[in-house]
């Protein structure tokens, strides 16, 4: 019988270099998407899969992530003073969304290491990595997908996306087998990005992963890799081989995701969310129209 999935761990302690000047001194997870920083897209994601207990493995200069979702009483009291009930709520509702905990990284050696770090916090439990790179529209839940498939299969589960084959030299990329399930394979092979044109697949893994607490064993023994830092890939691989962890699987995800990690793709995100917002949509889809349409 599996244990049940109650812990989410995020790591958030990276620098977001390629948003300076802009994350100079703010962390790049508190960049907005619309109006909501991504980090609360993201902590949504979990919480709306049923796990409140958030882990979140922070840096130097990510204050500013624990303020956003700690309460503000000078804040509140003006709202409250103004009577703007409407975004008083909008306040509080990132201060309960979840049970926060926060963890710094220290050194900057990996994902794998990140994910080390919250061994104390999870213990000897199952626990969800959600990455901020990536969100997850919540229309198309992804992440109570793979839970699914880890109480079924008592396994490890990590999502995958179809990408193109210029795009596989930047992601984890999985070598995989069938199984009953259409949106699930059994994962054989994982080499972090691959150089162009040897990649084994176009199955990518992207920032979601379900884990079993086995993975901090084998992180602990696991050598640094590509780029001289521990990676969660590496350690993934030694799991799928190992029969008696219940190996790993990947959901396929053919749903709405919205990348924020580079500037580009950040501002797509931004306009792919305003259009559907009912707030925005009515006046902003007629104006994106007209812009294109002038476009040279």
């Amino acid at each position: 019988m599996t244990t049940a999935l109650t812990k989410a761990v995020i790591p958030a302690a990276g620098l977001g270099t390629r948003f300076l000047p802009a994350t100079k001194a703010m962390p790049k997870e508190m960049l907005p998407v619309v109006d909501k920083p991504a980090i609360q897209y993201v902590v949504e994601e979990a919480v709306g899969a049923g796990l409140h207990d958030v882990l979140m493995i922070t840096g130097r200069n990510k204050a500013a992530l624990e303020n956003h979702f700690d309460r503000m009483y000078e804040l509140e009291q003006t709202l409250e003073a103004k009577g703007d009930r409407e975004k008083l709520r909008k306040v509080e509702y990132s201060t309960d969304l979840a049970d926060m905990h926060y963890v710094r990284q220290g050194d900057p050696l990996g994902l794998g290491h990140a994910v080390l770090r919250a061994k104390m916090h999870v213990g000897r439990e199952p626990f969800a990595v959600l990455l901020g790179d990536d969100i997850i529209d919540p229309r198309d839940p992804l992440l109570s997908r793979m839970t699914e498939v880890y109480e079924r299969r008592d396994a490890t589960v990590v999502a995958l996306l179809e990408v193109p084959a210029s795009q596989t030299h930047m992601y984890g990329v999985a070598t995989v087998e069938e199984t009953e399930d259409d949106d699930v394979v059994r994962i054989t092979g994982l080499v972090e990005k691959p150089p162009q044109g040897e990649a084994p697949s176009n199955y990518a893994i992207i920032g979601r992963y379900v884990l079993k607490p086995e993975i901090f064993e084998v992180l602990e023994h696991t050598a640094p890799g590509k780029g001289g830092e521990i990676q969660l890939t590496d350690a993934l691989l030694e799991l799928a081989n190992d029969e008696s962890s219940g190996g790993v699987y990947g959901v396929v995800f053919r749903g709405r995701r919205y990348d924020t990690g580079d500037r580009l793709d950040y501002i797509k995100a931004i306009v792919q969310l305003a259009v559907e917002r009912e707030d925005l949509g009515v006046d902003l889809r007629p104006w994106l129209r007209e812009f294109a349409a002038n476009l040279d």
